[in-house]
């Protein structure tokens, strides 16, 4: 699959950061946006609407957090791919930027190469969603509505917003409502297998569906303990 010419948004202060990542996104064919505070890196996600972003999570004023979870807020910026780069090896702050709507991160020191395979992967799975979504059936459950066209999740008729992981996993578990998936199961309909993240971001996820769901849709994903998660059969 070919990215040649994809926008990349780059939302990072440090100015040695910002040349490393533009010399080598530009050397692998993709053209480099810069922005170096949050609220210009907001306004040029609007703006240019980049295929994907790269997110700093120490920034000055207003904290890479902040602005993940104003992307996802936003129409224009809601379904644009975001990879925060982080010098914070600690899990929670990882899981947070799952949480608020981060598609992937990266630990920083990164290589190149490293860098780059998580960019396409994350593109490529944004590409095949976006393909593949038109021969998708909806699926009704009780009060729970999933349009994989309209990338939309109603219960009781009252929209429900999702992140793009979050979505994935809730189509996978009530596509086959009864059957068991493991933890690495539901990671790969996240991941799509090409990047290695910790087996509780997928309970971090599962977490924020049942809220966001709410009372009507309470025990609809039920945990088996010791191996996953499944969907209730109604």
């Amino acid at each position: 699959m070919d990215f040649a010419n994809s926008k990349i948004l780059i939302i990072e202060d440090e100015p040695d950061i910002i040349e490393f990542l533009v010399y080598n996104l530009e050397r692998e064919g993709f053209k480099a946006l810069t922005a170096r505070d949050g609220q210009l890196g907001l306004k040029e996600a609007v703006s240019k609407q980049p295929s994907l972003i790269l997110l700093d999570l120490m920034l000055p004023g207003m904290s890479g957090m902040e602005i993940c979870r104003m992307l996802r807020q936003k129409t224009e910026t809601r379904n644009i791919p975001v990879i925060m780069l982080t010098a914070k090896g600690e899990e929670s702050d990882k899981i947070l930027g799952l949480e608020l709507g981060a598609d992937d991160y990266v630990t920083k020191p990164f290589s190149p190469k490293e860098l780059i395979a998580r960019i396409r992967a994350v593109l490529r799975r944004s590409a095949e969603e976006v393909g593949t979504l038109p021969e998708t059936p909806r699926i009704e459950l009780g009060p729970l509505r999933i349009d994989p066209d309209r990338h939309e999740v109603r219960v009781a008729d009252k929209l429900i917003e999702m992140t793009a992981a979050e979505f994935r996993l809730l189509q996978a578990l009530a596509s086959r409502p009864g059957r068991v998936f493991t933890r690495q199961q539901l990671l790969e309909k996240v991941t799509g297998g090409d990047t290695v993240v910790l087996d509780r971001n997928v309970d971090v996820h599962i977490g924020a569906i049942r809220r966001k769901l709410g009372r009507r849709a309470e025990g609809f994903i039920s945990t088996v303990r010791g191996v996953g998660y499944k969907f209730k059969e109604l």
